[in-house]
């Protein structure tokens, strides 16, 4: 006879179940944890402090804010759950803060929430909370956890196409998804917000977090600054030949495919920044079309899926979070790398960005981008 296994596939009833909710203070994962105390599970709450909230402002919105602290600490009196509030803060600053500047220093344009998910939150906050006896860790992600025929968990894309964060959850590995659940994942927004406001929530009204929580309003200079003092070396805006068409005053304040406030005049065709050169403080410009990548190199590549096959595997590679995927072949590399070919080019490509790979809606894996191959210079 089967053993009958509970909402969250575990085996046991819920109140025999211990899962641990990361709570950021906003409404999907007050939700989250709202939803399995409603089903009986036995819920305890952790809540990270990532950073110094002195010194980056506090603002509504930001996922990190004290503010944010308190609203999950109130969230968690009114269900009746154990909450615990965790100083991460050494450990963000090392492995997301200190990354994001130098990322940017290299010319690069870093996605700090891939690697806090990679590191803080799915690494460090896990063992915590297998720390705490859970036999599982919930999330608010909007991204499904599904198993197949196989019997193996697999990470899909969430329902709510507007709101699916599997794209930032590429480097979850195996062993991850298997301890990791997301229920929110076959609901959109509206579903969670009206459970939000059935329950009673706090904050059931709460704005979602759209600014990276330790860049408050977008002001990411600053930041690197703050923890780069010096780094803003000048240099040379150049085209693609060589020539010099004005000067900067550092190549962090600028990002592939930027066209406005790039600092140069008098040209009769529009100009992009096109490539960031740090080695000698150059940022290059070109035409529009010079923007347009053929082929990818990625590192650190994080693979969940199947054998690739020596002649490459088609996929859909998604190169940002805000554009649909485009139809690609990799290849996998020796230590950790792969060679993405793109079957049109895409536009805007940069360093430091991730690219992540899918099997229609299914999570194959995804690594960052350290090079790129121009489609118009070849």
């Amino acid at each position: 006879m089967t053993e009958t296994l509970n909402s969250l596939g575990l085996k046991g009833a819920p109140a025999d179940t211990r899962v641990v909710v990361a709570m950021s203070g906003g409404v999907d994962s007050s939700v989250t944890a709202a939803l399995l105390k409603e089903e009986g599970y036995d819920v305890v709450g952790i809540t990270l402090q990532l950073y110094d909230h002195g010194v980056a402002i506090q603002k509504k919105g930001s996922c990190c804010a004290g503010q944010d602290i308190h609203d999950a600490r109130r969230v968690s009196e009114a269900l009746g759950i154990p909450h615990y509030v965790l100083d991460y803060e050494n450990r963000f600053k090392e492995q997301v803060m200190e990354d994001f500047a130098d990322s940017y220093i290299k010319g690069e344009t870093p996605i700090p929430c891939v690697r806090c998910n990679q590191t803080v939150k799915f690494k460090d906050l896990l063992d915590t909370a297998r720390d705490l006896g859970a036999d599982c860790m919930a999330t608010g992600h909007y991204v499904q956890r599904l198993v197949g025929d196989d019997g193996k968990a697999h990470l899909v894309r969430g329902v709510d196409s507007g709101k699916d964060q599997s794209y930032f959850l590429f480097a979850t590995t195996q062993e991850q998804i298997d301890f990791l659940r997301f229920p929110l994942g076959h609901m959109d927004k509206d579903e969670t917000r009206e459970h939000a406001e059935r329950i009673g929530l706090s904050v059931a009204d709460k704005p979602d977090s759209q600014d990276i929580c330790f860049v408050p309003e977008g002001g990411y200079v600053s930041v690197i600054e703050r923890l780069r003092p010096g780094a803003m070396e000048p240099g040379d805006i150049v085209d693609l030949d060589g020539n010099v068409l004005g000067q900067h005053e550092g190549i962090v304040k600028y990002t592939i495919g930027q066209r406005r406030g790039i600092g140069i005049g008098g040209t009769t065709e529009p100009l992009y920044v096109v490539k960031l050169d740090p080695a000698n403080k150059h940022v290059i410009v070109g035409p529009k079309e010079a923007l347009e990548t053929s082929e990818l190199s990625v590192k650190e590549v994080s693979w969940i899926g199947e054998a690739v096959p020596e002649a490459g595997l088609p996929i859909i590679a998604k190169i940002r979070s805000t554009r649909p995927g485009v139809p690609a072949t990799i290849f996998l590399q020796e230590n950790g790398r792969a060679k993405v070919v793109l079957h049109e080019p895409e536009a805007g490509v940069s360093p430091g960005q991730a690219a992540v790979f899918y099997d229609g809606d299914r999570v194959l894996g995804g690594g960052w981008i350290d090079r790129t191959v121009s489609a118009f210079l070849r």
